[in-house]
């Protein structure tokens, strides 16, 4: 890894999404930070998101829009199909799957895990049908 230099736009990126519960979009943290910070492009963030997510400082959660976790340790998610929130779900995490997937053959490295389905919130809404 390339020893990189203190950025405070970095930092101020970083410590939205570690602040954050929402597991947050680039776009959000851009709209977030960008009042504070006018010269902040949404490049910029996309950048440096992802370069965090290469070096292990953040999780990028795979999904239509991506979305970004500050909770690198493994853990279980959640994503709602009807508004889009992505929840940390309060489950053990279960390492032993690696070692069943592992029983095919293949080298498991790791893996995520995230549930799809209609949100607390979304399921108390008398306007959405499931």
């Amino acid at each position: 890894m390339r020893d990189r230099r203190f950025s405070h736009q970095r930092e101020q990126i970083y410590l939205a999404i570690r602040e954050s519960r929402a597991h947050p979009t680039a776009e959000m943290v851009y709209e977030l930070l960008k009042p504070q910070m006018p010269k902040l492009s949404l490049g910029t963030v996309y950048r440096n998101l992802r370069q965090m997510a290469r070096e292990g400082r953040l999780l990028e959660l795979d999904g239509p829009v991506a979305r970004f976790d500050a909770v690198t340790a493994p853990h279980t998610h959640f994503r709602c199909d009807c508004c889009g929130a992505v929840l940390d779900l309060d489950m053990p995490y279960d390492a032993g799957l690696d070692a069943k997937a592992g029983d095919n053959g293949c080298q498991i490295s790791g893996h995520s895990l995230c549930f799809n389905g209609i949100c607390p919130a979304c399921a108390g809404n008398k306007h959405i049908t499931i």
